[in-house]
């Protein structure tokens, strides 16, 4: 016990003296304002989740996937990539026929609708047609351009978060671990069987467009054209990256960093000209006689939250009881860093996995793949999140952290 209070003491005194510039204000945890009645209430409302999420299902009961496995357990993917009734392979198999047929010089929109039509995939609305941003990007690199984009891409996330985490004051070891988790959240991108899905790839750019960005005030001390490429990129692949870009341009208008908020702003405007032009293409080949989709809408509540990052992500490889535990303290543990940026990823974590809770069927669990990439380095602050709530609960006397900070 000793021990961990020497490293959540190293890492406030770190971040302390790195403060003024990181915007993390004064020398006290990020709920030392709070009343103790409302730290005792958001530490009930934690446990409880963390025990739900211990115990719902995270698969879709009697069914596997070819990530996550059966809900008892993980089995691995050539085991469940033989499953007779998997529509998930299917999914990738029509993206490489896609590619396939781009690479040979045809156009996206003059066979993608009667490619899904003949599938039995719904061409109606024209939201269940992706965006041809990534089939045109396959197609152009071929296998290993993909292979060495794909391997940039995950050692371009890990050096923007340790050069990121190294700027903002957190302790060396500290450091080390979440740059680790980051390597861990994002390594999955180098699976090539997956090269084909838009979640994987716009997940991957949404984490590094999180860790090159630099949060300024009044348009001083920030960073953020390396971000805005990378959310731009990530947008045109996958409009589930929408609510990355828009969360980017609400921080900016909230840190009055007025031109940064203008260029995320313009994005969302571009991506909306964009897509409105893509659905008009789809739709001249739509027939009426083309079913509509089924919901997307569907109300899965914790179970969808949990099930898509766990599902989609490397986490899939743990015991359920503790992989559902570990999505919680991912998001939780963003509030453990002090600075702006931990704010962010709590956002970021928590508006994905509430969006998960109503958005989404049991087959969508890949969606989970847009966000997991950026979570994982969170949970290395949990434990100094969950110290600074138990002070402010006033459960027990003030540890030296709360005397650092």
């Amino acid at each position: 016990m000793g021990v961990h209070v020497l490293d959540i003491t190293e890492l406030a005194t770190a971040e302390g003296a790195s403060a003024s510039t990181a915007g993390a204000g004064a020398a006290s945890g990020r709920f030392a304002h709070w009343s103790p009645s409302l730290a005792r209430v958001v530490l009930a409302v934690l446990a409880l989740l963390l025990l739900a999420s211990a115990l719902v299902p995270v698969g879709k009961p009697g069914n596997r996937s070819p990530w996550a496995g059966p809900v008892e357990g993980p089995v691995s993917i050539s085991t469940s990539a033989s499953v007779a009734d998997e529509p998930y392979d299917e999914d990738i198999a029509l993206y490489e026929v896609a590619i396939d047929r781009i690479a040979h010089g045809e156009n996206y929109y003059d066979f993608i609708v009667s490619e899904q039509r003949a599938r039995n995939y719904p061409v109606n609305p024209g939201l269940a047609v992706r965006m041809p941003t990534l089939a045109y990007l396959d197609a152009w690199l071929g296998t290993p351009g993909q292979i060495v984009a794909a391997i940039a891409l995950m050692l371009g996330i890990v050096a923007a978060w340790w050069r990121r985490f190294g700027e903002e004051g957190v302790s060396p070891r500290l450091r080390r671990m979440a740059t680790a988790m980051v390597f861990v959240g994002a390594s999955l991108g180098l699976n090539r069987h997956y090269f084909p899905l838009h979640e994987l790839w716009a997940g991957g750019l949404i984490a590094l467009s999180f860790g090159l960005h630099r949060i300024g005030v009044n348009g001083q001390g920030g960073r953020w054209i390396g971000a805005f490429y990378a959310g731009a990129l990530a947008l045109a692949i996958r409009e589930h990256a929408l609510p990355f870009v828009l969360l980017m341009a609400a921080a900016a208008l909230w840190y009055r960093n007025w031109r940064e908020a203008a260029a995320w702003s313009a994005l969302v405007a571009v991506f909306f000209v964009a897509l409105a032009l893509h659905l008009s293409l789809v739709a001249r080949d739509v027939l009426p006689s083309d079913p509509h989709s089924a919901p997307w809408l569907v109300m899965r509540g914790l179970s969808g939250w949990l099930a898509n990052v766990v599902q989609s992500s490397n986490l899939r490889w743990l015991p359920h009881v503790l992989a559902g535990p570990a999505v919680v303290l991912m998001t939780f543990g963003w509030l453990g860093w002090k600075g702006r940026g931990g704010l962010f990823g709590f956002l970021l974590s928590a508006g994905y996995g509430l969006a998960f809770m109503f958005a989404g069927r049991w087959d969508n669990f890949y969606w989970g793949a847009v966000i997991a990439p950026a979570m994982f380095a969170g949970i290395v602050f949990a434990p100094r999140a969950l110290s600074d709530l138990v002070a402010a609960a006033r459960l027990r006397a003030r540890s030296p952290v709360a005397a650092v900070n």
